[in-house]
């Protein structure tokens, strides 16, 4: 399905920072699903659009594709450019491209903003057809396993045969586990990042305290809201509590200490800003404001809250018994969200269920985003994991 490939632009329109071994520039598209769509929930859309973006080429036997999977905060663009006046790529353009550690010179990459989203994808600020009205909280309850089955849709549109290997990052990791689950022969490969097979309490307490910080906002209006208005000041605030929970107490102090903006005022006794990393978290939910859906991200975490697999079906080992895919998870040693145990728990359960399972902790003190950010060890495994031929395990204490 070549003509749903992202097109390069001609080098005079490229990115004056385009670097080699990036896509260029790319477009979005939609996938628009015209037949009734149920939800987990028992409640029903009479159609849903995803939107994504793909790069490389889908081969003659339609089976070199990758999809990614994003996280909670995360979207369809994940490499590439949208315009030569962008100042950022893609959320993981320093792992995807010609040449990179997912080399789209030879895999086909499809990666589309979640149901629920609010990127291009139907959910609760897209319009209900009914009432001409943003959905708002009557969206229907959009669940991890919703969002996998509106993306296998996507695949089946593409005309992809099957998926060489299904990638994900946290929620993205929960996606790329459940793939695996639901659609065992077309899925060859699951790789599988900073992710758990359930949210720990703590983690279901921090989702819990930024939903109240988006509800108790006057603005938040029981979800009805107009699309430029909205709780921003509760939805700045989830972002920043969020934030602190993506990285580590020892990147925070290496990249702010108790270094003070210069700005500060020389009396300390009031709440303007006086530390660096007060400011740095404005920023943070400032921006953040500016590009999401407050009710999406109500949505979005509770759908990670309510994602237990070993509940669902009775056992992590009775989780994986449809599994075919060789599978490998990546945990990270400084992530406090969703911390290498519960990674490499995944992994053990799928080698108790007598599935090929690997297992790879890298040592970082980034926390939980380490898998978004440059690393040379994880560029490594990751295309070791793709592009050879024979399975393997890799060594790990038990």
């Amino acid at each position: 399905m070549t003509d749903d490939v992202a097109v390069a632009a001609p080098p005079d329109s490229a990115p004056r920072h385009l670097a080699p071994g990036d896509v260029g520039l790319v477009a979005p598209r939609d996938f628009v699903y015209t037949q009734p769509f149920a939800f987990k929930s028992g409640q029903t859309l009479p159609g849903f659009t995803l939107r994504y973006e793909t790069y490389g080429q889908l081969n003659a036997t339609r089976d070199n594709a990758v999809l990614i999977c994003h996280a909670l905060s995360g979207d369809h663009h994940c490499a590439g450019w949208h315009s030569p006046a962008d100042k950022k790529p893609g959320w993981w353009n320093n792992l995807i491209g010609p040449g990179k550690a997912v080399d789209t010179r030879r895999f086909f990459v499809v990666c589309a903003n979640v149901l629920g989203g609010c990127q291009g994808s139907t959910g609760p600020s897209s319009l209900d057809p009914e009432t001409g009205r943003p959905y708002g909280v009557t969206f229907p309850f959009a669940t991890i396993r919703d969002m996998v089955r509106a993306q296998k849709l996507l695949l089946d549109h593409l005309g992809v045969s099957q998926l060489h290997c299904v990638i994900g990052g946290s929620m993205g990791g929960m996606q790329a586990l459940l793939f695996g689950i639901k659609y065992p022969q077309f899925v060859r490969r699951v790789l599988a990042m900073a992710t758990t097979a359930r949210e720990s309490a703590q983690a279901i307490a921090f989702n819990e305290v930024g939903r109240q910080a988006i509800m108790q906002d006057p603005a938040w209006n029981a979800g009805d809201y107009p699309k430029d208005g909205g709780p921003r000041v509760g939805l700045a605030i989830a972002r920043m509590m969020a934030h602190i929970t993506y990285v580590s107490d020892a990147s925070m102090d290496r990249k702010f200490g108790r270094r003070k903006k210069e700005t500060a005022s020389s009396a300390a006794y009031n709440f303007d800003i006086q530390f660096e990393v007060e400011s740095y978290l404005r920023h943070q939910g400032q921006s953040f404001i500016n590009r999401f859906d407050a009710n999406s991200y109500l949505y979005i975490t509770r759908a990670l809250d309510q994602f237990d697999l070993a509940q669902t079906y009775g056992s992590l080992e009775a989780a994986f018994a449809p599994v075919e895919a060789e599978t490998l998870v990546v945990g990270f040693t400084s992530d406090w969200l969703f911390p290498p145990e519960q990674n490499r728990d995944l992994a053990l359960a799928m080698l108790r269920a007598g599935k090929r399972a690997s297992y790879a902790e890298l040592a970082t003190d980034l926390g939980h985003d380490s898998f978004l950010l440059e690393s040379e060890e994880l560029y490594a495994l990751v295309r070791g994991f793709l592009e050879r031929d024979q399975p393997y395990t890799f060594d790990f204490a038990i």
